[in-house]
């Protein structure tokens, strides 16, 4: 049976008493339940999240990880630093990665590899731009994706981790996937996987908020959810992981 998961990525926002008081009101009101909510903060408030949510039913998770176990590659962090400061989870090939920064789908296998050999549960981000969804793209650009990591690492470990689909045109635009459209795509990613699949978590992400949550989770192949803007207001984070157990 799927794992539900609720992801907040704050990604680069936030000081370190704006990060622990949000990750302080969120552990003080989650409790444990069928559906693991985790947290990805910056890199600098790692440990200072990591605190705040001490002996809470909150997991800690990076927003990214270098495919280098270690050298002279300033700047990068590697899987091994991020299971050190706690890290339990760890997002791979964020669109804002792959758009922004130039990560290849070879790229993003190495990153999986790499956190997947030091323990860590990667969280594959997958999907497609506004341009190849109107050329009816969505499901090739998705699966080569996701191709690209099984032919790094195989396909019972993939199966092992969890996928994110996140269309690219849908991510901080307020627009949306319906809950129909999502589905199409998760289906896609569930039958892909085959017979090893049939437990991998898959979650939507791209403009989730309190009010579409219900609609999406709802799907029989969407298992939760990665948030990203909305994470940063504990309420409504909180109102979008309980759409999960709804």
């Amino acid at each position: 049976m799927c794992k539900p998961l609720i992801a907040g990525n704050w990604k680069m926002h936030g000081t370190t008493d704006s990060a622990v008081t949000l990750a302080g009101q969120l552990s003080a009101t989650w409790k444990a339940s069928a559906v693991e909510m985790i947290l990805f903060p910056s890199f600098v408030h790692l440990a200072a999240v990591r605190e705040a949510i001490a002996g809470s039913a909150i997991a800690l998770g990076a927003q990214n990880v270098s495919q280098h176990a270690a050298g002279a590659f300033t700047g990068e962090i590697s899987a091994e630093m991020l299971v050190d400061q706690g890290c339990k989870y760890v997002l791979v090939g964020h669109s804002e990665r792959r758009a922004l920064f130039g990560e290849s789908n070879e790229t993003v296998a190495e990153k999986f590899k790499a956190a997947q050999g030091a323990g860590l549960t990667p969280i594959l981000c997958v999907g497609e731009s506004l341009q190849q969804r109107q050329k009816m793209q969505t499901v090739e650009v998705v699966t080569d994706q996701i191709t690209a990591v099984i032919d790094a690492v195989g396909l019972d470990n993939v199966c092992r981790a969890v996928i994110a689909y996140e269309p690219v045109w849908a991510i901080g635009t307020g627009e949306t996937a319906t809950p129909e459209q999502a589905q199409e795509v998760h289906r896609a990613i569930r039958e892909q996987l085959g017979d090893l699949g049939v437990a991998t978590t898959l979650l939507y992400g791209g403009s989730v908020k309190a009010s579409n949550a219900a609609a999406l989770f709802a799907q029989p192949d969407i298992n939760g959810g990665l948030v990203g803007g909305a994470s940063l207001e504990a309420e409504e984070f909180l109102n979008i992981a309980q759409s999960i157990e709804a």
